[in-house]
């Protein structure tokens, strides 16, 4: 729990989103913090950002649309189950319905998804497509249930 912790961390500490940052679920797991960042980030500095943070973490990134991306997503999901009820199937395209959704309601998305030693991290970053007001994050730290590990 303490990995999932110092990931999440290290990634609302880039952002510098710990102000009125709050977990949505914190387990042995899964760790999902959502925050908003206090840095003034233009919609075409997203992408370099999440860019500078997989090489601050060391993460490989995953095509979201490939079996790995697959295999990660649905253990997240089966350890959010474990512990939240939720209706329905678990989705390996969910990712690409959630930017779909918040693209619709005039946000700008872009994230990462990747591996890291024994862990897989997806973060989310979403802003008003006028590039006005703050960008919002949400990572989800999934640890791969390996036993006996720690960082």
């Amino acid at each position: 729990m303490v990995k999932l912790h110092k990931i999440a961390g290290q990634v609302i500490e880039f952002f510098e989103a710990f102000d009125g940052s709050k977990a949505a679920l914190d387990t042995e797991r899964i760790l999902i913090v959502r925050g908003r960042s206090s840095k003034n980030i233009p919609i075409d500095e997203m992408e370099g950002m999440l860019e500078e943070l997989k090489e601050l973490v060391q993460g490989t990134e995953i095509n979201v649309v490939s079996d790995e991306a697959g295999k990660l997503i649905n253990r997240m999901d089966e350890q959010i189950r474990a512990n939240v009820s939720i209706q329905g199937d678990t989705d390996s395209n969910g990712i690409m319905r959630m930017t779909k959704s918040l693209e619709a309601m005039n946000v700008f998305v872009k994230f990462k998804l990747m591996n890291l030693i024994h862990t897989g991290v997806f973060v989310v970053l979403w802003k008003d497509k006028a590039d006005v007001g703050p960008v919002y994050i949400e990572v989800v730290v999934s640890d791969d249930e390996q036993e006996g590990f720690s960082l």
